[in-house]
């Protein structure tokens, strides 16, 4: 197999550092953005969190069920699942933002072990659905040039960690979802 990189796969992997620092970016400023409090007459988009927290349970469905179709040799499924997944993982964020950008973001109201529970999650999710973003795309791109020895390397790190952010935000989304007004 050889070690150099095509001026296809160069390619991609300067989209994938791009989109692995651009998107955490601009996620974080249009968090800060309300248009509400910038004079814009919008509606709160206050029935999202649970459409976009079941998009991240149908995400980690997705991904297990990709892992089996893998496992039983059906690669077809396997990307379709994946790719679906992606799909699924993009509408999350636009959604999210789209409830930050109209809505005043909730309070957790727990108290003691609780709260400390939810921030450890909440925390952890955040971080770790940055971290995501260039394994997803790595592990993506590595199965579409047909380098699947190195796809399914890095897919043994990548679907954990994309796990843990899927299920993990159904998890803070159930915690915070009585403070919800």
């Amino acid at each position: 197999m050889s070690k150099t990189v095509s001026s296809k796969e160069k390619k991609y992997n300067r989209i994938i550092v791009v989109l692995s620092v651009t998107v955490p970016i601009v996620v974080a400023a249009l968090f800060g953005v309300n248009l509400k409090r910038l004079g814009f007459d919008v509606e709160p988009l206050t029935f999202l969190p649970p459409i976009y927290a079941s998009i991240n349970a149908l995400t980690a469905v997705l991904l297990v069920a990709a892992v089996v179709a893998i496992k039983k040799g059906n690669k077809k499924a396997h990307e379709q699942l994946n790719t679906t997944a992606i799909i699924c993982s993009v509408l999350f964020l636009l959604m999210y933002i789209a409830y930050h950008m109209t809505s005043e973001s909730t309070k957790f109201g727990g108290e003691g072990a609780i709260k400390y529970l939810y921030y450890f999650i909440l925390i952890s999710h955040i971080l770790l659905s940055i971290a995501v973003i260039p394994f997803v795309l790595i592990t993506f791109v590595r199965a579409k040039l047909g380098k699947f020895a190195a796809h399914k390397r890095i897919a043994k790190v990548t679907f954990p960690l994309w796990l843990y952010v899927a299920i993990s935000g159904v998890i803070v989304y159930v915690m915070i979802a009585p403070y919800y007004s």
